[in-house]
C-alpha cells in the first residue's frame, strides 16, 4: 500500500470563505503556531454558521482528509464533514436520494482544534464538503486528501495509440488499485468494504493482468474459504463458491502455483461433494439457497440459466484442477452430467449468453445476435469481460468499439473509476458527477436499482475492472 497526500484541485463552491487559493499550495505536513496576524492571509479562512466549502480532489480517492489548522477562534470548533463520490452526494442530507453511511461513515460531525493536525474519515470519495456548525472562524494551513492505494510496478500497461482505450485502462487500474489497498480485495471503497467471492472474479482478472501473481489475491481467496467452512457456501451464495473454484483454476493456469493450490485441494474436494446436492437427477437447481448471477439479471427469466452456466463453469474448473493433481473426477463428472440434462437457453440477458459461451464454448448465430442487438444497451459492469470476450470471439473490432462506447460513457460523465452498475439509459437528460446543473438529472442520485439505488450506488466498484484484462488480450494497436 502507498499513502499519498493530495491537495485539492479546485474549490467547487463555498460561502463565507477567504484566501481559497492558498489551499493549492503545499505548506508542509505539520502544524505550527503563527502569532503574526499579517500572515494569516496565507491560510484559507472559513467563518460563521452557514459557512461551507466544497473541495474537488480531482479523482476518486480512498481514505480521509488531513486537516492542518492554524488559528481557530476560541481554540476549537465543531464542523460537519461530508465525503462524496459525486457533487450530488457530497451535498446531500442523510436519507436524501438514499444518501447514507453504509459500510463507511461519510457524513458526520467532528471537533477540530487550533494548531491541530488530524486525519478524519476512511471512505471512498472525490469531493469533500466542510460546514461550520458554530459562530467561529478557522484558518486552515492545508487540507490534504490522505489516499490509500495499492502500489506495485505493473507488468502490463496499455501502450497503444488509442487515447480512449488508454483512459479506460487507467480508470480500470485505479479502480482495483483503490479496492486492493488494504491487504484484501474489497468490492468497493465506499461500499462494500467487504470481500465478496463472486465479485472477486473480474477484480482478480484485472489485478493479475496488470501485476501478475499477487499475495492480495491469494489472501482474499483464503479469507473466503476461512469464512465459509463446509458445508457453508461463500458469502451464503452457492454460485459464489463456484466462482472460488473458477478463480482458483484460472490462477493456477496462469501462474502454475502448485504449492498454493495443493493447500486448497481438501476444501475443493469437499466443495464438490457439497455441491452435488445443489442439482438433482433431472438437472433442477436448488432454489432455496441463495444464488446470484449479477443484479441486472435478478428475478429475470434468464437468472437460472445464468446460475446453471456459472455452476457448469465451476464444475469444469474443478475437473481441470482435480485432473492436474491426480485426484478422482468421478463426482464432478456426475454433477456435470446432471447440469447438462437441461440446456442453457437465455432469452435476452447479454451476460447470460456470454456465460453460456464460457461454460460450453458454444454460441449460436441467434445467441450472438442477442449479444450485439442494441449495442451497449443491457451491458453489465460486473460481466463486461465475459460479454466483450464473447462478442470478440466473432468480431473483435466490434467488441472493442462497444467497450469504448460503454466505459467511455462513464468517463464522459466524470468517472475516474468505474461503477457498481451502469445503464446506457441513464445518459439521457443526465449531467456529470463533477458538475452542478439543476437543469439535468443527477446520474448518481436519480438512478440505480436493487441494493444500489441513488447515492448508495458505489462509483468505485472493483468488479467493473475486468475490462483491463480484455484490453490486454484484444487491444494491441
Amino acid at each position: 500500500m502507498k499513502i499519498e497526500h493530495v491537495l485539492p484541485t479546485r474549490v467547487v463552491a463555498g460561502e463565507k470563505i477567504d484566501y481559497q487559493d492558498t489551499l493549492f499550495i503545499d505548506k508542509g505536513l505539520y502544524a505550527i503556531i503563527n502569532y503574526n496576524v499579517e500572515e494569516w492571509k496565507n491560510y484559507f479562512k472559513i467563518e460563521g454558521i452557514g459557512a461551507y466549502v466544497i473541495l474537488d480532489f480531482g479523482k476518486e480517492m480512498h481514505g480521509g482528509v488531513r486537516l492542518i489548522t492554524n488559528w481557530i477562534y476560541q481554540g476549537n470548533c465543531k464542523v460537519r464533514i461530508r465525503f462524496g463520490e459525486s457533487l450530488g452526494e457530497v451535498s446531500s442530507a442523510l436519507g436524501e436520494k438514499n444518501s447514507q453511511n453504509a459500510h463507511s461513515p461519510r457524513d458526520f460531525e467532528a471537533f477540530i482544534c487550533a494548531y491541530g493536525d488530524v486525519t478524519i474519515g476512511q471512505t471512498g470519495f472525490r469531493f469533500v464538503r466542510i460546514d461550520l456548525l458554530e459562530e467561529k472562524y478557522i484558518y486552515f494551513k492545508n487540507i490534504f486528501c490522505v489516499n490509500r492505494i495499492f502500489y506495485k510496478k505493473p507488468i502490463y500497461t496499455y501502450q497503444g495509440k488509442d487515447k480512449r482505450i488508454a483512459d479506460i485502462f487507467e480508470a480500470a487500474k485505479r479502480t482495483v488499485d483503490l479496492c486492493a489497498s488494504e491487504g484484501y480485495i474489497w468490492d468497493g471503497i465506499k461500499r462494500d468494504r467487504l470481500v465478496w467471492m463472486g465479485d472477486l472474479a473480474p477484480e482478480v482478472m484485472a489485478l493479475s493482468a496488470i501485476y501478475g501473481r499477487l499475495p492480495v489475491v491469494e489472501n482474499s481467496l483464503d479469507l473466503c474459504k476461512k469464512n465459509a467452512p463446509l458445508p457453508k457456501f461463500m458469502n451464503g451464495i452457492y454460485t459464489y463458491s463456484m466462482w472460488w473454484i473458477i478463480v482458483l483454476a484460472d490462477h493456477y493456469k496462469e501462474f502454475k502455483c502448485k504449492a498454493y493450490v495443493k493447500k486448497q485441494l481438501d476444501y475443493l474436494v469437499g466443495l464438490v461433494d457439497r455441491f452435488d446436492s445443489m442439482v438433482d437427477e433431472q438437472g433442477e437447481l436448488n432454489k432455496e439457497i441463495r444464488y446470484l448471477v449479477d443484479w441486472p439479471t435478478k428475478d429475470s427469466p434468464d437468472e437460472l440459466f445464468g446460475v446453471r452456466a456459472i455452476c457448469l463453469m465451476g464444475i469444469n474448473a474443478a475437473i481441470y484442477l482435480l485432473k492436474e493433481f491426480g485426484l478422482s473426477t468421478e463426482k464432478a463428472e456426475k454433477i456435470k452430467q446432471k447440469l447438462n440434462v437441461q440446456p442453457i437457453c437465455p432469452h435476452e440477458k447479454k451476460q447470460v449468453v456470454a456465460l453460456k459461451y464460457f461454460a460450453t464454448g458454444e454460441l449460436s448465430d441467434a445467441e450472438y445476435e442477442k449479444l450485439i442487438v442494441g449495442g451497449t444497451k443491457g451491458f453489465s459492469t460486473f460481466m463486461s469481460y465475459y460479454i466483450l470476450t464473447a462478442i470478440a470471439s466473432r468480431d473483435e473490432k466490434l467488441a472493442i468499439e462497444l467497450m469504448k462506447e460503454y466505459y467511455g460513457a462513464m468517463l464522459d460523465r466524470g468517472a475516474t473509476t468505474f461503477w457498481e452498475d451502469f445503464n446506457m439509459d441513464w445518459l439521457e437528460g443526465s449531467g456529470k458527477i463533477d458538475e452542478l446543473d439543476d437543469t439535468k438529472e443527477d446520474i448518481h442520485g436519480d438512478h440505480g436499482a436493487h441494493c444500489y439505488v441513488g447515492f448508495r450506488h458505489s462509483l468505485c466498484h472493483g468488479w467493473s475492472a475486468g475490462v483491463a484484462k480484455f484490453i490486454k488480450e484484444h487491444c494491441h494497436d
